[in-house]
């Protein structure tokens, strides 16, 4: 199966690789229930956990609530517009770009005045030639790798 690379962008380690039941949504699509959410299917506001096993690639992510304590939460997705694969080096440019741009409208505060980082989840080889995939997931952690409890989004943090 495909699967999707995280791309570090600063010391934080994103690990994974255990398996649990799919995190339960709301009517709004909000996690209510913490499980394993697929990183083809990640939304705005989800926040997850890191794991205890490591892989680059991941098909899944340990999703939870936000209003319990979480290392990340989504804030931002956009598609490559490219139709052909770029290269690793070049996607991920393209992603650290794509996220620092649309941190600050999603935080309210600028990434410099900030006490969150972020670390993208870009298309693997494989998942951008067998499923067209093409999103960009820009996910935000506090840079001192403290617990966050609520939702970074708008937060001015």
């Amino acid at each position: 199966m495909p699967r999707r690379h995280f791309v570090f962008t600063s010391s934080v380690v994103i690990l994974f690789g255990l398996a649990c039941a799919p995190a339960e949504r709301g009517d709004e699509g909000v996690i209510e229930g913490a499980g394993s959410v697929d990183a083809f299917a990640m939304q705005i506001g989800d926040c997850f956990d890191d794991q205890l096993a490591f892989s680059e690639e991941v098909s899944d992510v340990p999703g939870v609530p936000c209003s319990t304590a979480h290392d990340n939460e989504v804030y931002a997705t956009f598609a490559v517009t490219l139709a052909e694969w770029p290269g690793e080096d070049r996607l991920n440019d393209l992603a650290n770009e794509g996220c620092l741009e649309r941190f600050e409208a999603a935080i309210a505060a600028s990434y410099e005045e900030s006490v969150l980082m972020f670390t993208t989840l870009v298309p693997s080889t494989d998942s951008w030639g067998q499923r067209n995939d093409r999103e960009v997931v820009c996910a935000a952690y506090h840079m001192e790798l403290d617990k966050l409890t609520g939702s970074v989004l708008k937060s001015g943090m």
